[in-house]
C-alpha cells in the first residue's frame, strides 16, 4: 500500500481523496493546506489529519509520495523538493507551466531516483484504452490525422481572484484546465509536436476575469501527422478526439463512448463500461512505483505537452507559427 498526502485541499483535492478511499495499492492519509482550520470538518469526517508544513511532511518517513493539487506555478517548486526529499510524486495537471521548468522537474525526479506520475486521467477511460488498442492492431491503418476537443463552461463559473482566474495560472484560457488532457492523448497517439499555430482569445468572459476564453491551434507531429486542437471556456460540455487513418477513422466523445468507420459502411457506436477515472489513475501511479519505473508518462511526452502549452501562448502573441525544437 503507497502511503500519500496530498498538497491542495480544495475541490479537486476532495475529490483524489475520495476516489482512492476503498482502495488497496494506494491511500491519501494526510492533507495540507496552508490553512487547516478551515478543513476541520472534513478532518473530522474522515479522521484524516490536516497540517499547514508541506516540509514538516516531506521529513516524515511514514509518507511514501505526494499528490499535488496546488496552483501550476507552485508544481515545479513542490515537485523538485519532493524529490529531494525522496518521495514520489504525483502531480496534477499541468505538469509546469514552461518547458524549462518541466525538464528541471523531471530531472529533479530522475536524479533522486523517484517516480514522478502526471493526472492525465483520460488515459485510463476505457474509450480511450479501446482507442488505442484498435490503432495499434492497424484497424485504421496509418494515422494521417487527428483532431481534439475539450470545451466547457467552467468560465462562467470563475470569479475574481480565483487562482485559476488569471493569464499567469492559467495561460491560453482553457488548455491549462482542459485541453491539455486532449493534448495529452494525441501526443500519446501520434507522437511528439514539433510546431504549433494558434489563436487565443478573450470572447465572452467576465470582465473582471483576465484570461481567455477560446483557443484553437493547428499542430505538426514529429511523425508528419497533422492535427487540430480546440478548448473553449464558455459552451456547453464536449469532450473529442477523433484519429483519421488510411482505412477509417475513431472517434470518442467521453469515457465511455467510441465510434468506429471503416473505408465502407456505416459507423459503428461502442458503448464501454464506466470506471472512476480518477481512482484508475492513481492506482496507476501505485503501479508504477510498485514496478520502480521513473514515469507514468512518458518524460519526453510530458516536457513536450508543456513545450505545446508555452508555443501556444507564443504563437497567440506574434500571429506565427512557433516550432518546437
Amino acid at each position: 500500500m503507497l502511503k500519500a498526502a496530498i498538497y491542495g485541499m480544495g475541490r479537486w483535492g476532495a475529490r483524489l481523496i475520495d476516489s482512492v478511499k476503498a482502495s488497496d495499492k494506494i491511500r491519501i492519509v494526510k492533507g495540507i493546506s496552508r490553512n487547516p482550520d478551515k478543513h476541520s470538518e472534513f478532518s473530522a469526517k474522515t479522521g484524516m489529519p490536516i497540517v499547514s508544513s508541506y516540509a514538516d511532511v516531506l521529513k516524515d518517513p511514514q509518507i511514501d509520495a505526494v499528490v499535488l493539487a496546488t496552483p501550476h506555478s507552485l508544481h515545479h517548486e513542490h515537485i523538485v523538493a519532493a524529490a529531494k526529499a525522496g518521495k514520489h510524486v504525483f502531480c496534477e495537471k499541468p505538469l509546469t507551466l514552461t518547458r524549462a521548468t518541466a525538464e528541471a522537474a523531471v530531472a529533479a525526479c530522475r536524479a533522486a531516483g523517484v517516480t514522478l506520475g502526471l493526472g492525465f486521467n483520460r488515459r485510463y477511460t476505457p474509450a480511450f484504452l479501446e482507442m488505442t488498442r484498435r490503432i495499434s492492431a492497424g484497424e485504421i491503418g496509418e494515422v494521417l490525422h487527428i483532431e481534439g476537443q475539450h470545451s466547457g463552461p467552467t468560465g462562467y463559473r470563475l470569479k475574481a481572484g480565483d487562482w485559476r482566474a488569471n493569464q499567469t495560472e492559467s495561460p491560453a484560457g482553457g488548455m491549462t484546465a482542459r485541453g491539455i488532457h486532449t493534448l495529452d492523448s494525441m501526443i500519446h497517439i501520434a507522437g511528439l509536436v514539433s510546431s504549433v499555430y494558434a489563436h487565443s482569445g478573450k470572447r465572452k468572459m467576465p470582465a473582471d476575469i483576465d484570461m481567455d476564453d477560446t483557443t484553437s491551434m493547428l499542430l505538426t507531429f514529429a511523425g508528419g501527422v497533422t492535427g487540430y486542437l480546440a478548448t473553449v471556456f464558455v459552451t456547453s460540455e464536449l469532450w473529442r478526439v477523433h484519429v483519421f487513418g488510411t482505412k477509417g477513422w475513431l472517434e470518442m466523445r467521453g469515457d465511455s463512448d467510441l465510434v468506429a468507420c471503416a473505408l465502407e459502411g456505416k459507423p459503428e457506436r461502442v458503448m464501454l463500461p464506466t470506471i472512476d477515472r480518477e481512482q484508475a489513475t492513481l492506482e496507476a501511479f501505485a503501479d508504477t512505483v510498485a514496478a520502480k519505473k521513473p514515469f507514468m508518462v512518458p518524460s519526453e511526452q510530458a516536457v513536450n505537452g508543456i513545450a505545446v502549452l508555452e508555443a501556444v501562448v507564443a504563437s497567440a502573441a506574434s500571429g506565427k507559427p512557433v516550432r518546437i525544437v
